[in-house]
C-alpha cells in the first residue's frame, strides 16, 4: 500500500514551510517572511516512531482572494487535502483565530478528512500561553501549541497524526522509481510538461515568468515503469537574480538535478539555444545525469520539410558539449510526441546504468590502440596498460598507463567515442579517469 500522506494547509505566512522542514528533517522548502513564497504542493518523507509516511507542504490558502496565482494557490491546497490521509491545519498564536482561518476551518470540515490543528509560533518554554485556547472556537478540536523553528511540540502533533493512520502494510520499494528532473529557463514551459505527464493540473502555469519556485515532487506510474517528476524553478541569469526568494529557487533547482536520475533539459523551440541554455544543461552535464534534450513548443513553428533538421542542427551547435543526448521535439500544450518520452527516459537511464566486463572493454581498448597509436612525447611513447569500469550513473572507467602526463585529451577523446560507438551509452556522459603505474586503484 502507498505510504500515508500528511498535508499541511492553512493561511499565507503562518509558518507552514518552516514546519514542513523540522518535520522531514530537511530545508526543503522555502522559507521566507512574505507571504505567498510557497505557491505549489511540495513532497517530502518522514519518518516518526518508526513509521514512515508522506508530507505535503501547500501554498497558503485565502479564501476570499481574485488573484490568480492565489487562486491557483487554493487549487493546489485543495488537490492535497482530497489525496491526504491526515490534514495538518497550521494557525499562528500571534494573529490569534482570523476570518481566514475560520474559513479554512470551514473548508476542512467539509472534507470529512481527519484534522490536527497546530497553533505554530510558541517559541517561548514555560506555561502554555491562555491565548490558544481561542482556537476550540474553530471547531476541530483540541489546539496543540507547537514551535516550526525550535521543534516544541511537534512530537505530540506527529502521535496525533499517527493515530489517524490506517494499519501499517506492505510499503511499496522505492529502488525502482527514477527521478526525472524537469529543468530550463524560466518560461519554456515546464510545468506545463508536467501537467501534460499528469493529465491533471499539478503545477501552476502562467505567463508570468518565476511562477515556480519550489522544486516540486509528484510521484506518477507509467506504463513504462514508476517515477518521480521534479518540476524545478526556471534558471535565470545571475545579473537578474536580484530576489532572495528566487535565490533560493536556483539553488533548489540545482539540488534537483543533483537527485535526479534523468534530466529533461526544455528549449523553446521559437528561440533556439540561448547562453542560459547552455548553462542550464552545462549543471546537468556537470553533475554527470542522463539527459534528454526536449524542444518544447514545437507546435507554435512554422515548418518546412526541413525546419526539424535545421533545429536539430542548431541545438548540437548550441550544446555541442552533450552529443550524447538525444533530442525529442514535443508540444506540452497539444501532446505532440509525447507518446516517445518515456521509452526514451527509460533507454536513458538503462543506459547510464550498463556494467560493462572489463575483458569485453580491454578487448575495444586493444583494438582502438590498433586504430590509432597512443601520442608520443619527446621520443617517450604513452604505454596503456588496461581498463576498467569502476562506477555507473554515469558510467566511470578508470585507464591505467605509463605517464598520465602522455594521455592527451584529445586520446582521451578518442577512446571515450569507440567506446560509444561499441556501446553506444546514448544519453549519458562517460567520466574517463587516467591513472598511472603505481597509483592505487580505489
Amino acid at each position: 500500500m502507498p505510504r500515508p500522506l500528511v498535508a499541511i494547509v492553512g493561511r499565507p505566512n503562518v509558518g507552514k514551510s518552516m514546519l514542513f522542514n523540522k518535520l522531514t528533517g530537511r530545508r526543503l522548502s522555502i522559507v521566507e517572511d512574505t507571504p505567498g513564497v510557497t505557491r505549489d504542493r511540495l513532497y517530502a518523507p518522514a519518518e516518526w516512531r518508526g513509521r514512515v509516511f508522506d508530507l505535503v507542504d501547500t501554498g497558503g490558502i485565502e479564501p476570499g482572494s481574485d488573484d490568480q496565482i492565489l487562486s491557483f494557490m487554493r487549487e493546489q491546497a485543495q488537490i492535497a487535502i482530497d489525496a491526504a490521509q491526515v490534514i495538518l491545519f497550521v494557525c499562528d498564536i500571534r494573529t490569534g483565530v482570523t476570518a481566514a482561518d475560520q474559513e479554512v476551518a470551514g473548508m476542512l470540515q467539509r472534507s470529512g478528512k481527519p484534522v490536527v490543528l497546530a497553533v505554530n509560533k510558541m517559541d517561548s518554554t514555560g506555561p502554555t500561553d491562555p491565548d490558544v485556547y481561542e482556537f476550540y472556537n474553530l471547531g476541530l478540536g483540541q489546539p496543540y501549541p507547537v514551535s516550526a523553528v525550535h521543534g516544541h511540540g511537534t512530537g505530540d502533533l506527529l502521535d496525533v497524526c499517527l493515530d489517524h493512520f490506517p494499519p501499517e502494510g506492505e510499503l511499496e520499494e522505492d529502488d525502482e522509481v527514477v527521478k526525472v528532473a524537469i529543468i530550463g529557463k524560466p518560461n519554456v514551459g515546464k510545468s506545463s510538461l508536467v501537467n501534460r505527464i499528469l493529465g491533471q493540473e499539478r503545477v501552476i502555469v502562467s505567463d508570468r515568468a518565476g511562477t515556480t519556485r519550489d522544486a516540486v515532487d509528484t510521484p506518477f506510474v507509467h506504463e513504462t515503469g514508476r517515477y518521480l517528476i521534479i518540476d524545478t524553478a526556471g534558471m535565470r541569469r545571475k545579473s537578474k537574480v536580484d530576489d532572495r526568494i528566487e535565490k533560493f529557487s536556483v539553488l533548489r533547482a540545482v539540488m534537483a538535478i543533483e537527485r535526479s536520475d534523468v534530466c529533461l533539459i526544455l528549449i523553446d523551440a521559437n528561440e533556439g539555444v540561448t547562453e542560459q541554455d547552455t548553462k542550464v544543461a552545462g549543471l546537468a552535464h556537470e553533475a554527470g545525469k542522463a539527459c534528454i534534450i526536449v524542444v518544447n513548443k514545437w507546435d507554435a513553428v512554422e515548418k518546412d520539410g526541413k525546419t526539424m533538421q535545421r533545429m536539430e542542427q542548431e541545438v548540437r551547435r548550441g550544446l555541442a558539449y552533450m552529443s550524447y543526448a538525444p533530442i525529442l521535439f514535443l508540444s506540452a500544450l497539444t501532446g505532440q510526441r509525447m507518446g516517445q518520452l518515456f521509452p526514451m527516459i527509460q533507454q536513458v537511464v538503462q543506459q547510464a546504468c550498463l556494467r560493462i566486463p572489463t575483458g569485453v572493454l580491454n578487448s575495444v581498448l586493444a583494438d582502438a590502440q590498433a586504430r590509432v597509436q597512443p601520442p608520443t612525447d619527446k621520443g617517450r611513447r604513452l604505454k596503456i596498460y588496461y581498463m576498467t569500469q569502476i562506477g555507473v550513473k554515469p558510467p566511470h572507467f578508470v585507464i591505467f598507463c605509463n605517464d598520465a602526463r602522455l594521455f592527451h585529451f584529445s586520446y582521451q577523446r578518442y577512446l571515450e567515442n569507440q567506446i560509444r560507438n561499441t556501446f553506444g551509452l546514448i544519453g549519458t556522459p562517460v567520466r574517463i579517469t587516467i591513472r598511472q603505474k603505481g597509483d592505487k586503484e580505489d
